[in-house]
């Protein structure tokens, strides 16, 4: 018996140790790694510049290229940059030529609990438009002005309540951890009684 119950610690200690060791690293790896943003034009933003959340209204406009109605309301948007330019922000997504994308589009729906039936589709704070007319146009600007006179602690943010993958991840890697530990706590108790067994009989 003491013999078996010496087998179960050495083999937890040559099973946990590792992860132990791993995880550690991979802790100290994402602590030290900088956050690297890239703009629109392809350079580095200044990491402690994009600590600061901005004022402007974030418009998630998700598109198709070659889209007519997409492409209307492009140009309103540009319509009103000159008066409300300083008061929103569009973030844009191609999802016809783009998989990632059209898959995003789809998370952000469902998260939304709504339809995306096509493009454009358009998000500012928890409003919501599919297709586009002139007719969502004063709704829009309502839309912006609105969320430009909330906090923007306040605001409403899609993609802040989208369920976060990493952690998923993290969660699911865990699991199979503990899982393999118990499958090789299993296969060494098994062959452990099968020597042992082999030894009596002997």
């Amino acid at each position: 018996m003491k013999k078996f119950a010496m087998f179960l610690v050495l083999l937890l200690a040559v099973v946990v140790l590792p992860f132990n060791v791993l995880a550690e690293e991979a802790t100290d790896d994402s602590a030290n790694e900088e956050v690297e943003v890239i703009n629109e034009d392809g350079t580095e933003s200044d990491s402690e510049e994009s600590t600061e959340e901005s004022n402007e209204v974030k418009i998630y406009f998700f598109r198709g290229e070659g889209c007519p109605h997409c492409a209307d309301a492009e140009e309103w948007f540009e319509s009103i940059e000159e008066e409300y330019g300083s008061k929103f922000e569009i973030i844009d997504y191609e999802t016809w030529n783009n998989e990632d994308n059209a898959e995003l589009m789809q998370k952000v729906a469902d998260a939304r609990e709504e339809e995306a039936t096509g493009v454009p589709y358009i998000i500012i704070g928890n409003h919501s438009w599919n297709g586009f007319a002139d007719d969502y146009t004063d709704e829009m600007l309502d839309a912006i002005n609105s969320e430009y006179e909330t906090p923007v602690a306040e605001r409403y943010d899609i993609m802040k309540l989208l369920p976060d993958e990493a952690a998923e991840e993290e969660k699911s890697s865990s699991s199979d951890v503990v899982s393999l530990i118990l499958i090789l706590i299993v296969v060494g108790a098994a062959v452990f009684g099968v020597v042992q067994a082999r030894k009596s009989t002997y």
